[in-house]
């Protein structure tokens, strides 16, 4: 019996099952030909249908009653959808299982899509409204997470910012060549001398006019530059690499939150349910009674205690109800879906795995595996490699720099002259002050806070792999303990139930019997949720997303 099958609940007629999905039955399938479904089997409120690899690129010339896309890589699920498709012929209750359908050519290709517009802000209700629901397993939210979310987004441009940097860095390694022309027209008004002596003084206006043409090309290269060149580049690469791996981070904790936000999701859903399980079980002993006092076996005690109850379960079913649609919309905007979608858990409630490491071997993977870790390694570097360009500033500096020059004056006959010149230059700053030397002693510094921090988070990942480990190991504990449970609190309400009815029972019996129950189903649920957590915990304080190199990432 699966977990899933253990949370379910029977009482008084009335079964609850903890999940979204009914499995599609993979046994006699009809076999399809050509590029339609190879399998399809419908079953109530959902239709599976599997396609050949082959038969994706086709899927547009293919249609199917009432879908929606569920993203695989090669399954795709469709489930019934409201509004936006109500045009579509729905699957009528008539349908028998493993019956073919037809296939309508539209697919929602888009219902884990955001507007491509980052800027876009709704303004009218119908644009924010949620019109469709869409079920998700957690491995394809985390899928549409790294796709989508906002968070990994600027981590990637991040990386792309840093590639411009490290080849402005590597620029200096080529020579600079630069090229100037000009061109000058000029008209120059002089006085000229007099006609003569004693007669009247005039002067004569002397204009000229020039037409200069100039044009120069002039070559430079810094030969040495007290080592800031080198570091420089050094410093962009290990800045690359430092981006990358906090990308790798980004990814990793958003997998978490996605992981945290899925599990409080399914919680939420379970929860539910089971609280609709309280409300029958409440209606039936609030009917029971009724008939017992109408039979003259029962007083209006009990009868007035068992709507009591009942309404107080009504209550709880309606904060459960609002505490699952907020849910939805965490993981929704963890996902940064589409504005009118609401997303659904697809998975079963049951323990993601088995933890096969021990503590110490989990400890030693973190340490070895953790991006936090390398981070503050590659800053440490980073620090190291800026302190040289600051004492780079106290070093001579030698440049060898080339030019040649045109100059022709337009017009008077003379020849184009040119020239060329070479040289080289030795710049050396003696003093500035101790400047530089300040400047270095700060990089030293934080050098010593990357160290002090290295430490610091090594003592945090070991504190997360046992806090994650230990839980772990308890909410196993727990899942034994809260499945007992539930078996014996549904016997207890049963028995309750038949000793009231039978009139050797009172009323309060009953109440407490569904209390109980309520409660260890909700206790079991709680520690498979909690258990997954841990687990997605456990990974993420382990993590080695990209297997030692996260440029892969980018």
């Amino acid at each position: 019996m699966s977990n899933l099958q253990k949370i379910s609940a029977v009482g008084a007629g009335t079964a609850i099952f903890l999940g979204n999905t009914i499995s599609a039955n993979a046994e006699n399938l009809p076999e399809l030909e050509g590029d339609t479904p190879k399998r399809i089997s419908l079953q109530p409120n959902r239709l599976k249908v599997t396609f050949s690899m082959a038969s994706l690129p086709e899927l547009s010339q293919t249609s199917i009653a009432n879908p929606t896309q569920f993203l695989t890589a090669s399954t795709w699920n469709f489930l019934p959808l409201q509004s936006k498709l109500a045009q579509l012929s729905p699957i009528s209750p008539e349908d028998r299982p493993g019956e073919e359908q037809t296939l309508p050519s539209v697919l929602r290709l888009d219902v884990f899509s955001n507007s491509a517009d980052p800027l876009l802000l709704p303004t009218q209700p119908n644009e924010v409204t949620i019109d469709f629901e869409q079920l998700v397993t957690l491995e394809d939210a985390v899928s549409i997470a790294v796709t989508n979310n906002q968070e990994i987004e600027i981590s990637r441009l991040t990386i792309n910012r840093s590639l411009a940097e490290l080849q402005e860095a590597r620029a200096g390694l080529y020579p600079s060549l630069n090229s100037s022309v000009g061109f000058d027209n000029r008209l120059t008004a002089g006085a000229g001398a007099g006609a003569g002596i004693g007669a009247p003084e005039e002067l004569t206006v002397d204009n000229s006019a020039t037409n200069t043409f100039d044009s120069s090309l002039s070559l430079s290269y810094d030969v040495y530059d007290g080592g800031a060149r080198g570091a420089s580049i050094n410093s962009a690469e290990k800045q690359v690499r430092l981006n990358q791996l906090l990308l790798e981070q980004t990814i990793e904790d958003t997998s978490l939150q996605v992981a945290t936000d899925y599990y409080v999701l399914q919680g939420a859903e379970a929860q539910v349910e089971i609280e609709q399980a309280t409300v029958e079980d409440a209606a039936q002993t609030f009917k029971d009674a009724d008939l017992l006092e109408r039979a003259g076996v029962g007083t209006e005690y009990e009868v007035l205690q068992a709507k009591v109850a009942l309404a107080q379960a009504r209550q709880t079913l309606n904060l459960e109800q609002a505490n699952r649609d907020i849910a939805r919309r965490q993981l929704a905007d963890t996902l940064n879906v589409g504005q009118k979608v609401a997303l659904q858990t697809a998975d079963e409630i049951e323990p993601a795995g088995t933890w096969e490491s021990s503590l110490p071997e989990s400890i030693v993977m973190a340490y070895d595996n953790r991006a936090e870790l390398k981070q503050f390694l590659l800053e440490r570097e980073i620090n190291g490699e800026q302190r040289q360009i600051a004492l780079a500033a106290n070093r001579p500096q030698v440049s060898l720099v080339a030019s040649y020059d045109l100059q022709e004056e337009l017009d008077d006959g003379s020849d184009l002259a040119d020239g060329y010149s070479l040289g080289a230059t030795v710049n050396w700053a003696f003093f500035d002050g101790g400047a530089a030397r300040a400047i270095a002693r700060q990089s030293s510094t934080d050098i010593e806070i990357d160290e002090a921090e290295f430490a610091n988070q090594r003592d945090t990942i070991r504190f997360e792999v046992e806090n994650a480990y230990l839980s772990l190991n308890a909410n196993q504990e727990n899942i034994d303990t809260a499945e007992q449970a539930v078996e014996l609190a549904q016997e207890s309400l049963r028995l309750a139930r038949l000793r009231f009815q039978a009139g050797v029972g009172t009323q309060t019996d009953v109440i407490v019997a569904q209390t109980e129950l309520s409660t260890a189903r909700g206790n079991l649920l709680s520690a498979i949720i909690d258990y997954n957590q841990s687990f997605a915990e456990l990974e993420r304080a382990i993590s080695d997303l990209s297997d030692g190199d996260p440029a892969d990432l980018s």
